[in-house]
């Protein structure tokens, strides 16, 4: 049965043939030409791509901080909720056990 992953790798295969056969029939200067340009391209991806990075990482510390003054302003208690919440657990769980007394049957 022929899907669409079936079509998919048979388009992608012929592109790549058409791909091969246009290289093998460049001179050797469209050859250097096409590289560097391929080079420039990928250079100039590598680029946004860490800008893009560092910009989304400052944007969501900003937002992370926004989010937490808004609650704060909204509901005041928050920050004491949270931590008596995770306090609790954190405490419950680092708190050695008590002995449990043994029981005569």
């Amino acid at each position: 049965m022929v899907n669409s992953k079936h079509i998919a790798t048979f388009i992608l295969g012929a592109l790549a043939g058409l791909a091969a056969g246009k290289y093998a029939s460049m001179s050797t200067e469209e050859k250097e030409k096409l590289m560097n340009s391929l080079k420039d391209k990928a250079s100039n991806l590598k680029d946004d791509a860490v800008k893009t990075a560092s910009e989304a990482r400052d944007y969501f510390t900003e937002l992370s901080k926004k989010g937490t003054d808004a609650i704060k302003e909204h509901f005041p208690g928050a920050e004491k909720w949270m931590n008596d919440i995770f306090a609790t657990k954190d405490t419950a769980a680092a708190a050695p056990e008590e002995p449990q007394p043994q029981q005569n049957i």
